[in-house]
């Protein structure tokens, strides 16, 4: 089995790293344009293998896209990162002309791969891929839920004081402000957020996982990479083993919650196939209501890059 992944950064280098200490790959190519940062990061991780002991073997390259060729597993990491006071929708433009380039370079060499987007702005890039890749949307999504959903654990973690190994959760929606925590839908071993956590607490929990992406770029200067790497090698992983692991998703809705012709984050089944399975929850209304408000804003931005005509 072998994986591309795009973009040599920081979510595209701890990617590759991940899904090498992983070690069911025959081979992760990274591919970036910068000269020589693929291959160092490529090649420190292969040096890694003998002390962290796996077999996986990580090869990098610039810009040659041929050496990707016959791939199971595509991840597009590249893009601009955000910066402090950015929004992610100021990226829009750049970020859509690249993520168009990539596709069509690793479609020519693996027509049949499925691909994962993880540039942001994530819900528009998605799109942004679906249309230049022309294949079923089953085998194109985007990586957000799961990293939302990793934040949200991690501070409900911190404030009950338990291993985030034993919090389920889902989100939905956009992969910005206006995502959906389900606090309904949040167990902790079983037991209901609700049991657990104070209203007022778990409205701040919701706030700050919210904007926990600005959060880090505040702190840090630019965007994560830890988790949102490892997310997206949680993602390949489930694929490529067909797993059918349930995890939220940046899918293309044919009506499903009653919303059609939009990329959003809704719970899915993946597989071999990529999504083989959309799952649609019993939402109450509130929760509905904020769903369409975050769909409504995806679609703004939708409709800023259909208007751009980028993907032609």
């Amino acid at each position: 089995m072998k994986v591309t992944v795009v973009g040599a950064g920081n979510v595209g280098a701890t990617c590759a790293n991940v899904l090498a200490h992983r070690d069911f790959l025959q081979e992760v190519v990274l591919l970036d344009i910068k000269e020589g940062t693929a291959e160092g990061k490529a090649l420190d991780t292969w040096q890694q293998a003998p002390i962290d002991y796996y077999s996986t073997k990580v090869t990098g390259v610039t810009n040659d896209y041929a050496k990707t060729a016959n791939s199971d597993v595509v991840v597009i990491t590249s893009g601009l990162p955000r910066k402090p006071g950015m929004s992610r929708d100021d990226l829009i433009s750049t970020n859509a002309n690249i993520v168009k380039s990539v596709t069509e370079n690793v479609t020519k060499y693996s027509p049949d791969a499925i691909i994962i987007v993880v540039s942001n702005p994530l819900d528009v890039m998605t799109y942004c891929a679906f249309l230049t890749a022309k294949k079923d949307s089953n085998k194109v999504f985007g990586m957000a839920g799961i990293l939302d959903t990793a934040r949200y654990r991690a501070f409900l973690a911190d404030e009950i004081g338990c291993s985030p190994k034993d919090i389920q959760a889902i989100l939905m929606g956009g992969h910005g402000d206006t995502m959906v925590p389900l606090p309904r839908f949040t167990t902790v071993a079983g037991i209901p957020v609700t049991d657990l956590v104070a209203k007022d607490k778990l409205d701040a929990i919701i706030q700050r996982t919210k904007v926990g992406g600005g959060e880090i770029v505040n702190l840090l200067g630019t965007s994560a990479w830890y988790a949102p790497g490892a997310a997206a090698a949680q993602m390949v992983e489930a694929i490529l083993k067909d797993e059918k692991r349930i995890f939220p998703v940046c899918a293309w809705l044919t009506g499903e919650y009653g919303l059609k012709d939009i990329y959003l984050g809704v719970p899915v089944v993946l597989g071999k196939k990529g999504i083989e399975k959309i799952i649609e929850l019993k939402l109450d209304k509130d929760e509905q209501a904020l769903l369409a408000t975050s769909a409504t804003h995806v679609k703004e931005v939708m409709d800023v890059l259909d208007n751009m005509k980028t993907p032609a």
